[in-house]
């Protein structure tokens, strides 16, 4: 993997750094726009009408000329409880900046819960870049810090950002408190799954259900296990877009206080420093923010998530990368889903300094000496060279050193055959054992809402050796590719104890999520990939070990079945989701938009 790390459509600030290495105030990239403390009539017409609409803002001249105005994005809103106290965050992070000298805006953008948006908030991840980027361009600032956290959000922000070109720094929204059922901490999503299946099988009823319902989400914050929240923003600050530590830090804790206001401090010396994302994301940074999300344990879905990133940012990144990384990184995070404990208990434990000292003793891991936006390099972020050593481990049972990794391995293996001719995913240290190396008939189901009528339905024959298989849920046919990954086991299997079964499908799964889950199938279905010529009773054989995915018929009948196959009618017929059907990629590519990914100028806008 390699790559310059110029971001695809950046146009960097206006002017250049002075013998100094800081930007004049002539030099800021507002200045175009307002004209500094020129007078009026040098300023031009543009720069006293721009002025004028300050002041109808409130704003004095020394409030913002020649200074530099750094945007807050900010993806608050009544409807996104991972992101309910981001509204008081930015007030931190304005004080940081005043404090710095810089002059704050706050931008509202597009807020993706994944709680409540459907089909699925990875339709709308590219909205929020292109809406990141464009504001960004568009409008006279300097620096820009990006405030979210919840699953979506943490990519848009950054890809917007990579290909806007101005300096930014990233705010992690923080997990949640860990939740609490009767004395049992709980894990969002993870111990829903557990307990939803408990009730399915007769086990718990609807008074557990209720008291599950008020205990497992108590406070601001994203997801507290290392589903695709936390997984992002830990990619983030391994990618060394955030301050060092930020991604650990509990939603609601003071030191996210802090954490903001140093941050709003921080993207006003970059401003006038001029550090771009293009002078950050470069190919190594991409490599140890892969190697992290496998010491975590990560979601499946930073996979995608990562190479659109990289593919903004002039850096080839492809599943291989990922799979040659994951044989030779071990899983150090015990952290649920694949662990036991919970982003508080990591915190606690020393959060992610404290994994990446661990990871760092690992031979050629991590690339300390490339720069981050703190200022410093990323090996000052864990502590590399210091006189301890490394950043402290609180809690050698929640960080694991190398010699004591929960596995040898990362978490995650890409498989291809002729089922998954471009690749597919599985997360296998959150899957029984048993089912890494299985032959078993295939149960198919042409879309979710089929499989929850159908899948207790004793006349299919459902059995635990069988393979359920779900397609039409890829990134054109889902629409958007939505976590339908985790397959429903029937109720009479999990009364007899079963709670695994190998499942595929070309969905993404929640990163909360476990089991044998073979995800991301490309090409999908809807694009007349394989998954969509299976029929039920073919025999499929899984191999983890072998990265092996097999549909067990011959070439010959796979040509035939493909001849009779027809596309189906696209899912929209105009508006954003047309626009989203026409132009995303496949899983294997990140489900970015070809219009977006591919390299080229955009110029900036004439304020004059």
């Amino acid at each position: 993997m390699t790559g310059n790390g110029g971001a695809t459509g950046a146009t960097g600030a206006t002017g250049t750094a002075g013998a100094t290495g800081r930007k004049t105030p002539q030099q800021l990239r507002s200045y175009r726009w307002f004209g500094g403390d020129e007078p009026a009539g040098q300023a031009g017409m543009r720069a006293v009408s721009h002025r004028s609409r300050m002041r109808q803002l409130g704003y004095a001249g020394e409030d913002h000329l020649g200074k530099p105005v750094i945007a807050i994005l900010n993806t608050w809103s009544d409807i996104n409880p991972c992101h309910m106290h981001l509204r008081e965050r930015a007030e931190h992070v304005k004080q940081g900046v005043w404090q710095a000298g810089g002059f704050p805006l706050e931008f509202p953008v597009s807020t993706l819960s994944e709680t409540f948006q459907k089909p699925t908030p990875m339709l709308y991840r590219n909205l929020l870049a292109m809406e990141a980027e464009e504001l960004l361009r568009s409008y006279p600032v300097d620096g820009a810090v990006l405030m979210g956290g919840c699953d979506k959000t943490t990519p848009a922000l950054l890809m917007g950002a990579a290909s806007a070109g101005i300096p930014a720094i990233f705010v992690p929204a923080g997990p949640m408190l860990r939740g609490n059922f009767r004395g049992t901490p709980l894990g969002s999503g993870t111990d829903l799954w557990k307990y939803w299946d408990d009730y399915r099988a007769g086990l718990i009823g609807e008074c557990e259900l209720s008291e599950l319902e008020g205990g497992i989400a108590r406070s601001p914050g994203h997801c507290m296990t290392m589903g695709t929240a936390s997984t992002m923003t830990s990619a983030a600050e391994a990618l060394g877009m955030t301050l060092p530590g930020a991604a650990s830090i509990p939603a609601v804790d003071s030191a996210h206080y802090r954490m903001a206001s140093a941050s709003g401090r921080r993207i006003v010396e970059m401003a006038w420093a001029g550090l771009t994302p293009g002078q950050i994301l470069t190919g190594e940074a991409f490599e140890d923010a892969v190697a992290t999300v496998l010491a975590l344990g990560g979601s499946t879905n930073a996979l995608i998530h990562l190479i659109a990133m990289a593919g903004r940012c002039g850096v080839p990144l492809t599943l291989d990368d990922f799979d040659a990384l994951a044989r030779r990184i071990p899983v150090l995070a015990n952290i649920r889903p694949g662990g036991a404990y919970l982003m508080e208990d990591f915190y606690y434990a020393g959060g992610l300094p404290a994994l990446l000292g661990q990871l760092a003793t690992v031979p050629g891991a991590l690339h300390p000496d490339r720069p981050t936006v703190s200022g410093a390099s990323f090996g000052a972020s864990y502590g590399a060279g210091g006189p301890g050593g490394g950043a402290a481990v609180r809690n050698e049972d929640v960080i694991r050193s190398p010699d004591r990794a929960l596995s040898a391995e990362g978490g995650v293996a890409v498989l291809r055959g002729n089922l998954a001719p471009d690749g597919a995913v599985i997360k296998h240290i959150a899957a029984e054992p048993r089912l890494l190396k299985h032959t078993g008939p295939a149960v198919v189901f042409d879309s979710y809402h089929q499989i929850r009528e159908r899948i207790d339905d004793p006349s299919l024959q459902i059995t635990a050796d069988s393979v359920l298989v779900l397609r039409g849920a890829g990134p054109m046919g889902g629409p958007g590719m939505p976590e339908y990954g985790m397959l429903p086991i029937p109720k009479y299997l999990l009364a007899q104890g079963v709670r695994d079964m190998v499942r595929i499908s070309d969905a993404r799964m929640s990163g909360t999520s476990y089991g044998a889950c073979v995800l991301h199938v490309s090409p999908e279905s809807h694009a007349g990939g394989p998954l969509a010529l299976v029929r039920t009773g073919d025999l499929i054989t899984l191999d983890v070990a072998a990265r092996s995915l097999r549909l067990e018929i011959s070439d010959a009948e796979l040509d035939r079945r493909r001849a009779q196959w027809h596309p189906p009618a696209p899912k929209y017929q105009r508006g954003y989701g047309a626009l989203y059907t026409d132009h995303v990629t496949q899983a294997d590519q990140g489900c970015d938009f070809d219009f977006l990914a591919r390299p080229g100028a955009t110029a900036e806008p004439d304020p004059r």
